[in-house]
């Protein structure tokens, strides 16, 4: 019987609608279920460790990985670069685990286009108020980085049929049930 293989799954939403906290609940619910960490040339917030949410690098060593052509996607985002690490993304599904991407939607967008099978998930919220209140309230960015992720978010929903499916995050138990379900589907299909 052939080995199965396991199963990209890219997670995108606007920044403040939950994909974090989503994408640590399917985590902790499906051992099945790998987290892709990402290099990126950004700061660490609060306790993020590198290797555990991020392998935090600088912009050189990042061009330098471009060049070498090691990521299977990356973009630059909010001002910092972001990739995801080929090798790391061919172990873990050649090892028959699913793979988690919590990627922006041009990441996964280029992902789709290396990896047509893989499932895209775009996760919206309720509305760009609550979206406004939600980034204030984690208390991470100025006043001037919240504007443009508000603008960057609108541009973000353009993408929205380019993805396999969509979830309201207006509650987080509820679209992270969905989401599990979904990722269940996925495992499937052929």
């Amino acid at each position: 019987m052939k080995k199965k293989t396991g199963k990209i799954i890219v997670i995108s939403a606007p920044s403040g609608a939950g994909k974090t906290s989503l994408c640590a609940e399917i985590l902790r619910s499906d051992k099945n279920i790998v987290y892709s960490i990402s290099y990126t040339t950004r700061a660490p917030r609060g306790s993020e460790k590198n290797g555990v949410q991020y392998f935090f690098t600088d912009e050189k060593k990042f061009k330098s990985m471009v060049k070498a052509d090691k990521f299977a996607e990356w973009a630059k985002v909010h001002d910092n670069y972001y990739g995801t690490p080929k090798s790391f993304l061919s172990k873990i599904i050649r090892g028959g685990k699913n793979i988690l991407l919590e990627l922006d939607v041009c990441g996964g967008m280029n992902i789709k286009k290396c990896y047509p099978k893989a499932c895209l998930i775009f996760i919206k919220v309720p509305s760009m108020k609550v979206l406004k209140e939600r980034l204030i309230s984690r208390g991470q960015d100025d006043k001037e980085t919240i504007k443009r992720r508000l603008i960057n978010a609108r541009k973000e929903m353009k993408f929205l049929d380019k993805y396999d499916f969509a979830v309201v995050n207006d509650n987080l138990k509820n679209c992270a049930d969905a989401l599990k379900s979904i990722i269940k589907a996925v495992e499937y299909k052929l």
